[in-house]
């Protein structure tokens, strides 16, 4: 066996034998590799391992990225980041979609225990002679091999000669073998014994939506919608009325136009405004109650046009720069064709009625859910088939209404399927549920996830959980942070006023690399339906066209608008990893910091962006901040450090290890500092 090859394979299949250089808790693995790690198009990966060996000579670590192809992408040297717990580290950078795999090798390195143990003998005197001749073996053993640049191979052999050189003093000889240049070719080209490889694990690597985007949500029936002040009728905006807003959208740097439901809506148990039990004429009821005689989740709803119209709404979105998302809602109303065709296909109880749904307290009357058990064969190409029917025409991103409520079998499967036919393809999971839920859903193919960030608001909350999705789970779990939905409105902002908006604008902006928010943000919309978490006049029961004019007056809309430009432009906003969470004074004063270092952003420079923002709408705060300057790429000292730019107001200040900053939440509510040499 040649010193650089791989360990045998174990006779045994079952298991994989130690091996000379032991490899284990390798990292990103998702479940043992259950399920792949995920990643996008340039983001660097960070890879771990514990390798060691017995006895005390020098070992060494490759992470090795495999392309869908089967061939070695990259080989990377990596780096011991805790010597006592022999842990290594390094970033794997895929540059293509598709099906990658990486490995880790362990080896022994012979020049780095030479190198310890000759330093240490030939300064005390100790077998300087032996010491010098094992090196110039070594090192001529190492210039014999293939593969080796030609400089490579001149700085082995000069060190060679030098070692040899009895002429010169030892330590003169030493510093032959051990000079800058003999340690750059061995550093690039090691010279590897005992290699042994871990196994290889997968890493499922998607295009960039699927980390990073900005999406606003929409209820199209309302863009155009007009009231008849003679008769009190509406008339429903459509398709082609929605599409005028694309471009105002698209302006305030939006990513993605999500719609919720287009589908023809039931009249059985329709609800009424505000989730009423009776409706009054003309009440559209919710677009969640999917289905009536004019067809199901693959039909359009005749008011908002046709597939036609639905068409044109996409090219206008495309044109402008923007993707179309879907919401997906696998429940039906009484009216759905699926119930008199498919009547096993819900929960029927002992009275003979199908069960409607239900989340206590609230109850949905016009809504049947899908039972799984009857027919999952049926249901799964019924979706499947109404999946691909979106897809055709144009649809990108699938917004899954409440997907923890049905079988995780049936999105692995599903899921699965989707992506090998249309890996563009994105799904974002709503589902604000257990934890051992919403990861096992991300574990098994949803690109995103709704968090809790939509609950949580002070200080300590955010930093645990900023910290949190920025961690392990970031290998497989991708947060989408939402400040509102059209079903939820948190106390914070009911009683937040308009700097409670900003505020929780920033940090979901700058927090993850997704977010988005519900159409109507921009205008202030935080009045409750008395005693719930939602708006009053809920758009979800009735029309609710908005005057736009307004928003500008407001200052949300820039305030977006200046948001989505700082994304696109700081690489360190687009990563989940790389986070720090930063000590401040004060209880109400939240600081983090995201940065990637040039070898791992895609611009090929560093980036760090420094967020610092109140938590509190109500009155302004100052503080002092303790920067983690290690955490910044800075240097440790006294006196100002770096010029912190803020992206916000535009301000340069001379920043050192503890600034002091003061946030008014209705002028200035946050700095979002970019990180300058001075």
């Amino acid at each position: 066996m040649s010193p650089d090859s791989a360990l045998p394979p174990s006779s045994d299949a079952s298991r994989t034998e130690i091996g000379r250089i032991p490899v284990i808790s390798v990292g990103p693995v998702v479940e043992g590799g259950r399920w792949p790690a995920r990643a996008i198009v340039g983001e660097a990966v960070e890879v771990t391992a514990t390798v060691f060996r017995e006895g005390h000579d020098a070992v060494a670590a490759t992470a090795v990225l495999v392309a869908p192809d089967g061939t070695d992408r990259q080989s990377v040297r990596m780096d011991v980041v805790n010597a006592g717990l022999d842990t290594y580290r390094t970033d794997l950078v895929p540059d293509a979609p598709g099906a990658w795999t990486f490995r880790v090798e362990g080896w022994s390195d012979p020049y780095g225990t030479w190198l310890h143990d000759a330093t240490i003998k030939v300064e005390a005197g100790v077998d300087v002679e032996v010491m010098l001749a094992e090196g110039a073996a070594l090192l001529e053993r190492a210039a014999e091999r293939d593969g080796l640049t030609a400089e490579a191979t001149s700085s082995l052999r000069e060190a060679v000669r030098g070692l040899r050189d009895t002429h010169q003093q030892p330590t003169a000889r030493l510093a032959s073998g051990t000079a800058p240049a003999v340690q750059h070719a061995l550093a690039t080209h090691p010279l590897r014994e005992h290699v042994t490889v871990s196994e290889t694990y997968d890493l499922d690597v998607q295009r960039e939506l699927a980390m990073v985007g900005a999406w606003y949500e929409m209820f199209p029936r309302s863009e155009g919608a007009e009231l008849d002040e003679a008769t009190g009728e509406w008339r429903s905006g459509t398709l082609r009325t929605a599409a005028e807003r694309i471009p105002a959208i698209a302006e305030m740097g939006f990513d993605v136009v999500y719609l919720t439901p287009v589908h023809p809506i039931g009249t059985t148990y329709r609800k009424g405004r505000n989730n009423a039990l009776t409706t009054e004429p003309g009440d559209p009821g919710s677009p969640y109650a999917i289905g009536s005689p004019e067809g199901g989740h693959d039909a359009i709803h005749p008011e908002l046009g046709t597939f036609e119209d639905f068409d044109a709404f996409v090219a206008t979105a495309r044109d402008n720069g923007l993707e179309v998302a879907l919401d997906l809602a696998l429940q039906c109303s009484p009216d759905h064709p699926w119930v008199t065709e498919h009547p096993e296909w819900f929960t029927t109880r002992i009275d003979g009625t199908i069960a409607y749904a239900e989340n206590p307290p609230k109850k949905y009357q016009d809504i049947y859910p899908l039972n799984f058990d009857n027919d999952p064969e049926g249901i799964y190409h019924a979706v499947r088939r109404v999946l691909q029917v979106w897809i055709d025409h144009g649809v990108t991103a699938f917004r899954v209404d409440n997907p923890h409520t049905k079988p995780l079998s049936f999105w692995e499967r599903i899921l699965a399927d989707v992506a090998r036919d249309h890996p563009e393809v994105i799904f974002l999971a709503e589902a604000f549920t257990r934890p051992a839920m919403m990861h096992t859903l991300a574990r098994i193919g949803f690109h995103q996830s709704y968090t809790y960030f939509t609950w949580r608001n002070t200080k300590a909350e955010l930093a645990e959980y900023l910290t949190e999705v920025s961690g392990e789970a970031a290998a497989y779990m991708r947060p989408s942070f939402w400040p509102t939905t059209h079903d939820i409105l948190t106390p914070y902002m009911q009683h937040g006023g308009t700097a409670a908006f900003a505020i929780r604008a920033v940090l979901a902006a700058t927090g993850a690399p997704t977010w988005g928010i519900y159409s109507g943000y921009e205008l202030v919309e935080n009045v409750p339906r008395p005693g719930v978490e939602e708006q009053i006049d809920n758009e979800k029961y009735e029309f609710k066209p908005r005057d736009w004019s307004t928003a500008e007056g407001i200052g949300i809309s820039t305030l977006l608008t200046r948001l989505n430009e700082i994304r696109r432009e700081h690489p360190a906003l687009q990563r989940l990893r790389g986070l720090t969470v930063h000590r401040t004074s004060d209880s109400s004063l939240l600081c983090f910091s995201r940065r990637v270092t040039a070898a791992q952003s895609p611009t090929g420079r560093e980036d760090t962006v420094i967020v610092v923002v109140t938590t509190d709408p109500h009155q302004a705060h100052e503080g002092v901040i303790e920067l983690d300057l290690e955490a910044l790429g800075l240097p440790d000292g006294d006196g100002a450090l770096f010029g912190a730019h803020d992206l916000l107001s535009g301000a340069t200040y001379a920043w050192g290890a503890r600034p002091y900053v003061r946030l008014d939440p209705w002028s200035q509510c946050a700095h979002v500092i970019a990180v300058r040499p001075l």
